[in-house]
Order: structure tokens, then C-alpha cells, then sequence
């Protein structure tokens, strides 16, 4: 074995650079051995379970104090959590680190900290991160941390984010699969009750605010994917991204739904238990209707568009991985997924292909924690290439950068390059975690007991223990042999058993010995790409009956589509259109790999005397702040205390299908973060309509003026009453501002 002497600022080290024996995994970018990483130049070395070296050193100059950090040493008592044991020196030394960071993250209020840059709880990184490991390693402060993102009305708290957050974003109801998970750990009939409430009182309001009838599913931004250029095109502003309607997002709501009817059961709420299931089941059909794509065998990122939605057809790593563990996908699609979708040389990528000219954060970008999702997805679909490619994309950072990091950019596997990154990244260590637990081990948490369903990969086979396992009033010991994904021999303290199960009631300490098959798990592909970037968006304009655009470089070809269909693909940039009626173009740029750009801004053009406008000011009290780039006369302003319903006659010249939105300003906040969307119901002669949002536009800017999303309705010849109005359902998260000023409304007339 060759050694060389690496010189560092401060001290010098001797290190493995390289490694004798078979890798346990071996891509053409980096290699685990039993007891090393190997990446190129850099090597971490395992000393032992409790100490790793590495010399990796970032692409990025670090600051000194990080050059000097060459060695990570446990310096916590571990030993009230389960202990692991294997013969891979680098399983148990990952594993041990990891909890290391758990204890760590804990605040001394007994809530988890986010990670090391990132103080405080947020809703999604709390609940994956609870659903991975933390209900049953530190189920106490998962609780405390649970409640700290619920509201006065019991409501669960959607974290700040594009427009001011919800219903611009609306992934907080991971909460609730996160709160099923604790109590199935627990079986605490109190905690069932309260999360109960909280979360039907929650998915109610979603039921007014967030679902499509249309579709089945429910609008908001694609869960976790919070950063709004990282993921969507540059012109979709908030309310936009409030109108797509996305994979993961849409993933979480559907799980929610399944679990608040399991929960209903559970208490005896009969009309409860069919309600949430039959939302359940739209939500499902939807994913599967609208968002599943036969020719890549995969599912899209998500509908966008404006009164007529497109498919985006690029993967969505967390929401693939999602559709998988909650049933979503039946058992062929689930196979196809994990076969087909793709993944870079460093693990699965947030999104793919990638967005040009947005650096890395979710774009560009992996996650370990999506990565520890993606496996156990794959664990659950049965394909052994992708389980040990997960397994070995999690160890390489953690070994490497000597802790469980945030992000790593996709084109290189580096830390640095990332927008934001922080170590002892909670959900990162989490999903380490939960590779031993959940995935090795195969352990469930049931309402009624404790099951396994081991997937031991074979190059991973050997002997392994899990020690001081507890599982409500027992402890258990666990002996695990061999490899493959069925088991053979399953034992209680000695007493064979076909129910690879432990009840509920057990009490007291137990030995559990599970012996594999060393079943060689037939042959799975999965889909090694290199990373790709996809064309620009491009940007349609129009010249009284031509629309055109400029040439997208590298663009072998167009596909130009009206109301959301295909017209025509062509490698003009220009083309004829009839200018009645009401059009919608979009264009979409298409490479020599025949991989498409977003789809541009719709071009809208509705014919003659199509949209009406009606000025609010001129029927409800107008405003005097002195704001400016309205239309009109004025504006009129909508609080919680002020014109809490705003009423504005119109006249239908012809019964249609109209798109009714408005022209607002919101300056409560910026366009990126807070919790001030300002939402409202719209009412046509006093029936529910639809919600119109009203996103922030930007801190203290209350003359940029933009249009809120839109309601499409059926409206017959004549007078009609529509109305905005405040409801109870129309809360945001910030509970006191949710206000806005109103310049027009706008009808538009769309089946010309």
C-alpha cells in the first residue's frame, strides 16, 4: 500500500491513498473500500469506528481553521442510542458520526436545530428529517420541535418562502406525515388527538385555498424546492408558482390525506375516514393522470403554464422517490422509476436536466437526504444497483468533509460552490441514520408493532448488530447475517418466528437474530447520465398576426403550442397566427439532444374587446396612500380590518368560460421570504368561486403592480356580482398582515 505525507498548514499527516481488496462500490468518480473513500486525490481513511482522517480539501480556498480539520474524533457519549457494529469499519464509523451530530443539533430548549448555519425549526426540514430517524432516536424533541410549527388556531406553520410563503408554497403538510410517524413510534393516544386537529384543521383551509378541481391536485411550490429561480423559469412570479402543481408537493398532500383518514379511524370518525380517502384518492389519480410520462418511465416536475398548464418534463428527485414509498406508483411504475430516472456521477440530482446560468443550490445540486429517500425507494422497488449507489453516494461526502453537509454540487460532488451549505445538517444525518435502521435492517414503525424487510446489498454481506434498539417499553438486541432481501431464519430470544415482527406491548430486553437467504436479487438497471444543462427559456413576442422570437443558441428546433397544445415544430423563428379569439402561445426551445428548454412566458392574445376591466375604486371605497403606476382613478386597499369584502358588479355580454384575475400590489415583504401572501375567496353571486392570491412583490415597493393568479368560470349572459372577500380559510402564516391593494379586475373571455 502506498502512503504519501500530505503537507497541511500546522501539521502534517500520513494517509491512505489508496486500498488493497475488492470496493464495495467503485463508479468511474469515487470509490468505498471497507474501511476508505477514495475521490481521485483525496482519501478518508477509517481508523477506527470512533475516528476518520481525510484530506479532502475543497475546490474553494478554505479558511484556515477548516485546512486543519483533517480528522474527525467521537468526542460525545453515544452510547444511549442504538450501537452498530459490522464488519465494514465504514458503515459503523459514518453511522457514528452522524449520531455524534445528532446530539449536537439539539438546542437547550430540547428542539432540533436545523443545521450548524441554520438555527431555529423549520416545518419540511424538521418533518423529513423526523420521518428519516428522528421520531425513534430522540422522540421527545422531535415532539417539542413539531409543535413549535403550529400556530395559535392550530394550524400548521407553512415556513417563509416565495410570495410570502402560503398558499404560495404549501409543503408544510409533511408535518403530518412526520407527526403519524412519531406516533406510531410511541402509540401516545393524547399526541394522536392533538395532531389530529391540528392537522384536519389544517388540510381544511387547504381544501379552500390550494386544490384543483380540474385536476385533482393541489397548487403550490414543489416541497422543499423553495428557492423560486432554482427550479422554475424567470418569468413566473409567485402567483404563478402558486398555480403549478407539483410532484413532490403534491406527493406530501396525498400521504397527509391517507393519514388523517387512518387517523380518523382510529378515533372513531367515520365521515372523516372516507372524506380524507376519497382526497386521497383524487390526489393520486392526478399524479398518475396528469404528471406520469410513458416515454421516460418516470414522473414530471410539475404542470405550470397560466390559464392553460404544460407538463415540465424534468425529473424531480424527491418526488419520485416520494411516489414510490407512499404507493403512489404501483409496483411496475415503481420499478421503472428507480430504473429510468436520472442520476450524475455524485448521487440523484434535486432536478435534471439542469437550468442554465443559476448556480447550485437546488439547481445543480445533491441532497443527502433526498439521496437517503431515493434509496430507500429503491430498497423498496428491489433494485440492489440503486440501493448500493445510494449507500455509497451518502458515505462519500460524510467520509470525506468529516460531517453530514447540507448540499454538494452536482457537476463536481464538492461542498463549496453551493449557495448556502451547512455541516450537521439535521435531515442530512437523519437519512445517514436511517440507512442502518431502515434500510440494512429493513425496521418499520406499524400502529401495531415493529417490522423488517433487511435489503443488505452483497458486496455489503457480513455479520451485523444493533444494540439497545428501543421500541416503546423494549429494548431489543439485533443480530443480522448474510445479504440479499428475503430472510430464511427470524428468531425471538431463540424461538423461530414467520412473522418478521415484534408486537406493539413488548416489554423488556429481547434478542432478535435474522439470518438472509443470500438471495442474488435479480438484475435492475438504473440510469448513470452525465450532468446536462437544458437550453435557455426562450421569449416570444408578437407583431399584429406574426409572433416571432429570437434564435436560442444551440437550438436545433422549436415547438411553438396554443392553449397548451402543439401547433407546430419548426426551425423558423416566426410563425402566422389568426388573431381572434383567445390564443395562449408558449415556445419551447429544443437541443441535438432533443432535451427542451422551459416553455417562455405565455403570449396571450385575446381579439377585440377581450379583457374587460373593471376599476374597484369606482364601485368600493378608494385608497389615499399616495402610491403610484395604477390604473384609473385609484386603488382600493384589502385588510383583515379594512374592506374585508370588496364588491364589483359586471355585465357578461355572452356566456363563456371566463379567466377573472387582478392587478394588485403587495410591498408587506420580498418576493423570496416572509409570510405575508394576502389571499382571498372569490365569489360569483355569492358561490365560491375560487381563491385569488396576492403574493409580496418586494419590501416597501407598493408601485410594482402585477396581476394575482387567475380563476377560470363559467358565466352565464348578464349582471353578475363577484366578490373578494376575507375568510377565516384565508389566514397566512403571519396571522396579522395579510393585506393588499387592489387596481383592477380583469375578465377574459377563453373559449373564442
Amino acid at each position: 500500500m502506498k502512503r504519501i505525507v500530505l503537507a497541511l498548514p500546522f501539521m502534517s499527516i500520513l494517509i491512505c491513498n489508496g486500498q488493497s481488496g475488492i470496493p464495495i462500490f467503485q463508479s468511474k468518480a469515487f470509490s468505498i473500500f471497507k474501511d476508505s473513500v477514495i475521490q481521485n486525490q483525496f482519501t478518508a481513511r477509517i481508523v477506527s469506528p470512533t475516528e476518520i482522517q481525510s484530506n479532502y480539501q475543497s475546490n474553494v480556498s478554505l479558511p484556515v481553521k477548516d485546512k486543519t480539520a483533517v480528522s474527525w474524533k467521537l468526542n460525545r457519549d453515544i452510547t444511549a442510542f442504538p450501537q452498530y457494529h459490522s464488519e465494514l469499519p465504514v458503515s459503523d464509523a459514518v453511522y457514528n458520526l452522524s449520531l455524534e451530530e445528532m446530539i449536537r443539533a439539539v438546542e437547550k430548549d430540547s428542539t432540533f436545530r436545523t443545521g450548524e448555519k441554520w438555527g431555529g425549526v423549520w416545518t419540511r426540514d424538521i418533518s423529513y428529517s423526523i420521518i428519516h430517524s428522528m421520531a425513534y432516536m430522540q422522540p421527545r424533541v422531535a415532539m417539542n420541535s413539531l409543535l413549535r410549527k403550529v400556530n395559535k388556531k392550530k394550524r400548521i406553520i407553512q415556513d417563509t418562502g416565495t410570495g410570502g410563503a402560503y398558499p404560495c408554497s404549501t409543503d408544510r403538510i409533511i408535518w403530518a406525515v412526520a407527526a403519524w410517524e412519531l406516533y406510531k413510534v410511541t402509540g401516545d393516544k393524547e399526541w394522536l388527538q392533538q395532531a389530529y386537529t391540528i392537522i384536519k384543521n389544517s388540510i381544511d383551509d387547504d381544501l379552500q385555498n390550494i386544490y384543483d378541481v380540474k385536476t385533482g391536485l393541489v397548487k403550490g411550490e414543489s416541497s422543499f424546492l423553495d428557492w423560486r429561480e432554482e427550479t422554475y423559469p424567470a418569468w413566473m412570479q409567485p402567483a404563478d408558482i402558486y398555480e403549478s402543481e407539483c410532484l413532490g408537493t403534491n406527493a406530501v398532500h396525498y400521504q397527509a390525506n391517507q393519514i388523517l383518514s387512518q387517523m380518523a379511524a382510529i378515533l372513531h370518525d367515520k365521515e372523516a375516514v372516507i372524506k380524507y380517502q376519497s382526497i386521497a384518492a383524487r390526489i393520486k389519480k392526478g399524479i398518475n393522470q396528469y404528471l406520469w410520462m410513458p416515454d421516460k418511465n418516470y414522473y414530471a416536475q410539475y404542470l405550470y403554464g397560466r390559464n392553460y398548464k404544460i407538463v415540465s418534463p424534468r425529473s424531480e428527485a424527491l418526488g419520485e422517490a416520494l411516489c414510490v414509498l407512499f404507493g403512489i406508483a404501483d409496483e411496475e411504475k415503481a420499478r421503472q422509476v428507480i430504473a429510468h430516472t436520472p442520476l450524475t456521477a455524485y448521487g440523484i440530482s434535486c432536478i435534471y436536466p439542469q437550468i442554465p446560468d443559476i448556480p447550485p443550490y437546488h439547481n445543480n445540486a445533491n441532497w443527502p437526504f433526498v439521496q437517503a429517500y431515493w434509496l430507500r425507494a429503491a430498497a423498496m422497488a428491489g433494485n440492489e444497483k440503486a440501493v448500493l449507489e445510494s449507500i455509497a453516494d451518502i458515505y462519500r461526502p460524510a467520509a470525506l468533509f468529516l460531517t453530514n453537509k447540507e448540499n454538494m454540487v452536482a457537476d463536481n460532488g464538492d461542498y463549496n460552490g453551493t449557495q448556502i451549505n451547512s455541516s450537521v445538517m439535521l435531515w442530512s444525518l437523519s437519512g445517514n441514520i436511517s440507512i442502518v435502521h431502515k434500510v440494512l435492517f429493513g425496521i418499520s414503525f406499524n400502529e401495531d408493532n415493529l417490522s423488517f424487510t433487511p435489503f443488505v446489498p452483497k458486496a455489503m454481506a457480513g455479520k451485523r448488530s444493533l444494540q439497545n434498539f428501543k421500541y416503546r417499553n423494549a429494548k431489543l438486541n439485533i443480530e443480522l447475517n448474510g445479504y440479499g432481501n428475503q430472510i430464511r431464519t427470524f428468531t425471538i430470544d431463540g424461538k423461530a418466528s414467520t412473522v418478521y415482527a415484534v408486537p406493539d406491548d413488548l416489554t423488556g430486553i429481547h434478542t432478535i437474530q435474522i439470518e438472509l437467504s443470500d438471495n442474488d436479487i435479480k438484475e435492475k438497471a438504473i440510469h448513470i447520465v452525465d450532468n446536462y444543462t437544458s437550453l435557455p427559456t426562450p421569449e416570444l413576442l408578437v407583431n399584429q398576426d406574426t409572433i416571432y422570437w429570437k434564435s436560442t443558441p444551440g437550438a436545433k428546433a422549436y415547438t411553438l403550442l396554443d392553449k397548451g397544445k402543439v401547433i407546430t415544430t419548426t426551425t423558423m423563428n416566426h410563425y402566422s397566427i389568426n388573431t381572434k379569439g383567445y390564443h395562449e402561445f408558449s415556445l419551447i426551445a429544443i437541443d441535438s439532444n432533443k432535451v427542451q428548454s422551459f416553455a417562455s412566458e405565455p403570449l396571450v392574445v385575446a381579439g377585440i374587446h377581450n379583457p374587460q376591466l373593471y376599476e374597484i375604486e369606482s364601485t368600493n371605497p378608494p385608497a389615499a396612500y399616495p402610491y403610484t403606476g395604477f390604473s384609473g382613478k385609484g386603488f382600493t386597499e384589502t385588510s383583515t380590518t379594512v374592506n374585508r369584502t370588496i364588491t364589483i358588479p359586471v355585465e357578461i355580454k355572452e356566456t363563456g368560460l371566463y379567466a377573472i384575475d387582478c392587478r394588485y400590489a403587495n410591498g408587506n415583504g420580498p418576493v423570496n421570504t416572509e409570510n405575508k401572501c394576502a389571499i382571498r375567496t372569490l365569489q360569483s353571486d355569492t358561490k365560491k368561486a375560487g381563491t385569488l392570491v396576492f403574493p409580496q412583490r418586494g419590501k416597501n415597493d407598493w408601485n410594482n403592480w402585477g396581476f394575482s393568479n387567475s380563476v377560470s368560470l363559467q358565466l352565464s349572459k348578464g349582471k353578475h356580482i363577484l366578490t373578494i372577500i376575507f375568510e377565516e380559510a384565508n389566514d397566512n402564516m403571519n396571522g396579522e398582515v395579510n393585506a393588499a391593494m387592489l387596481d383592477y379586475l380583469r375578465i377574459t373571455r377563453l373559449d373564442q
